[in-house]
């Protein structure tokens, strides 16, 4: 018996690398359009990033600020997919519903705190 396989994985090369970059950007738009977590992060974002290539003065601060903030975005993105997978599922109250949406949210607000954390540790170190 062979294994069921996508018709989205037969790329390959550029022209994975392309569909790749078009995945991308087509997943920042929705989220940037219908989250506003998301957009509120960008332009967060926007102001830390520089701030941190300001502020830092090794590399190494620079690095950690950034990615500090980066990784807040990753999981809003990650928390997005979650959300909006589960309401495609079922818009129902149900419990394990609730608790997709609930770790979704929580692994935000660790990855809030923990750029807080970096940036405090960085400039106040």
């Amino acid at each position: 018996m062979t294994e069921p396989v996508s018709p989205y994985k037969g790329k390959t090369g550029l022209r994975r690398l392309l569909n790749a970059i078009g995945y991308t950007w087509d997943g920042l738009r929705a989220a940037f359009k219908h989250e506003d977590a998301f957009r509120q992060e960008v332009f967060l974002a926007l102001l830390l990033i520089p701030l941190a290539l300001y502020l830092g003065s090794t590399g190494v601060e620079r690095a950690l600020m950034i990615a500090a903030v980066l990784g807040v975005l990753m999981v809003e993105l990650l928390n997005s997919a979650v959300e909006a997978a589960v309401d495609r599922i079922s818009l129902e109250h149900h419990l394990l519903i609730k608790r997709a949406k609930d770790m979704g949210s929580a692994a935000v607000m660790i990855a809030l705190v923990n750029a807080v954390v970096v940036w405090a540790l960085v400039l106040l170190g």
